[in-house]
């Protein structure tokens, strides 16, 4: 996933500060490692913010983001690439805290067997009820027709055995049930790892993963939100909500893109969209964003 960026002047070194950042050897990462070795959590998480980075820097090519960006949001860890786009982290510290909420979350996983999965189709209440009738909880509520049940395997099992009417239920391969509260565990640990960073006010809107409200533009407060995220649901409809309220009217997705770009496809009709996957979408994602701005 890093290969192609790595050819870009100037990303071997950036690269390079986000390894150290991570304690991760991001290149071998993301250009050899294998499926296995990147699905683990302490992984893949800095791994996916890492190449969101890469992109965005790639992207903006030292121009200021606020000018060109007239909202940002992250799914999940994708927040704190989000929090790089509006100016709170740097990118450094960004995958710093995302490294050690990676190492956090991993440990809870650890604790007990745990999972998730996605529920696509049925009716939005139907599905939520049947989520909870199975002992589950629904972690992510993408919208556009899917939500990420998580829980322990037995409610997940019966969740597969009893689906909501006219709904898939699909077991993704996942460490745990994040986002839910098999992951407090992690809160206090990540949450000591948030003191060693400082947050600036974001500098363009940047919409929350709890509840697609504006972020706060304190950023301890937002600190402290990044760290209630690990236990709460993602409720990236109310984003796409809030981005519908805003106008928006272009939506870039940073690497590694395409799951987020098909989601408004579906709930954000006559929204362009772009997934920036390797550098050859730089140049139609700067002209959207150029357009959108001018």
């Amino acid at each position: 996933m890093l290969a192609p960026w790595l050819e870009l002047p100037g990303v071997a070194d950036l690269v390079g500060e986000l390894s150290e950042a991570a304690g991760l050897d991001l290149v071998e990462h993301g250009t050899r490692s294998d499926a296995d070795t990147i699905r683990d959590t302490a992984v893949a998480q800095p791994l996916i913010v890492a190449s969101g980075l890469v992109a965005l820097t790639a992207l903006l090519d030292g121009r200021d983001a606020a000018p060109l960006v007239g909202a940002t949001a992250g799914h999940s860890v994708g927040e704190l690439t989000a929090a790089a786009v509006a100016g709170v982290l740097t990118p450094v510290d960004a995958v710093r805290l995302v490294a050690a909420r990676a190492r956090a979350m991993a440990g809870a996983a650890a604790l007990e067997e745990t999972g998730m999965s996605a529920v696509v189709g049925g009716d939005p209440e139907e599905v939520l009820a049947a989520i909870e009738s199975a002992g589950a909880a629904p972690a992510n509520v993408n919208g556009g027709g899917q939500v990420v049940a998580a829980g322990d395997l037995d409610s997940l099992r019966r969740l597969s055995e009893a689906p909501p009417a006219k709904a898939r239920v699909i077991p993704l391969q996942v460490a745990g049930a994040f986002h839910t509260r098999f992951m407090a565990p992690a809160v206090d640990e990540f949450r000591s790892a948030t003191h060693a960073v400082t947050a600036a006010a974001p500098s363009l809107p940047w919409l929350s993963d709890l509840d697609g409200e504006p972020m706060p533009a304190d950023g301890e407060a937002i600190l402290e939100r990044l760290v209630g995220q690990v236990v709460a649901p993602v409720r990236w409809d109310l984003v796409q909500d809030g981005l519908r309220e805003r106008g928006v009217t272009a939506l870039v997705e940073l690497a590694p893109a395409g799951v987020l770009t098909g989601l408004a496809r579906r709930t954000l009709p006559g929204v362009t969209t772009i997934a920036v996957k390797t550098p050859d979408d730089l140049d139609a994602a700067y002209q959207i964003l150029s357009q959108e701005r001018s």
